[in-house]
């Protein structure tokens, strides 16, 4: 059995997220940013009507974040009625992911990713890490934005 999953690149990584969290991808041309929001949260953009928190996914993870480019996608995610936009280097590829190609993350890899990385996949040469949306927005989602 294999599932549909969403492959973002993050600096030179690559995460993939399952599809059936993902109700769109937009191109990202700007966020309007909120005072007292979480270093993370990029701002709100507006995507088809819907006013939309957008989460950058480099200051969640703790890295450097970069002006954003042309290949910058916000993915819009849905997580138990809760919709939010995960700024992303670049999306441009959905693969099929066999359970039998997931390995649970090295514990060292576990601790140090605040738990964002749930398994991490084969795929060919590659190594893709498959992530906790739930995890991604449910601190957000606790402090408020």
């Amino acid at each position: 059995m294999s599932d549909l999953h969403v492959v973002l690149k993050v600096a030179d990584t690559e995460y993939a997220i399952s599809a059936a969290d993902v109700l769109h991808m937009e191109s990202f041309t700007g966020a309007t940013r909120v005072p007292g929001t979480r270093p993370y949260v990029g701002g709100l953009i507006q995507i088809r009507g819907r006013v939309v928190p957008v989460v950058d996914l480099r200051a969640r993870f703790g890295l450097p974040t970069v002006e954003p480019t042309l290949d910058s996608r916000v993915i819009v995610v849905q997580r138990g009625g809760r919709t939010v936009g995960l700024l992303v280097d670049s999306a441009r590829e959905v693969v099929n992911i066999a359970a039998d190609d997931l390995r649970a993350p090295p514990e060292v890899m576990a601790e140090e990713s605040a738990g964002f990385v749930r398994a991490v996949a084969k795929l060919g040469k590659r190594l893709v890490m498959l992530v906790d949306v739930g995890r991604i927005i449910g601190e957000e989602q606790e402090h408020g934005s």
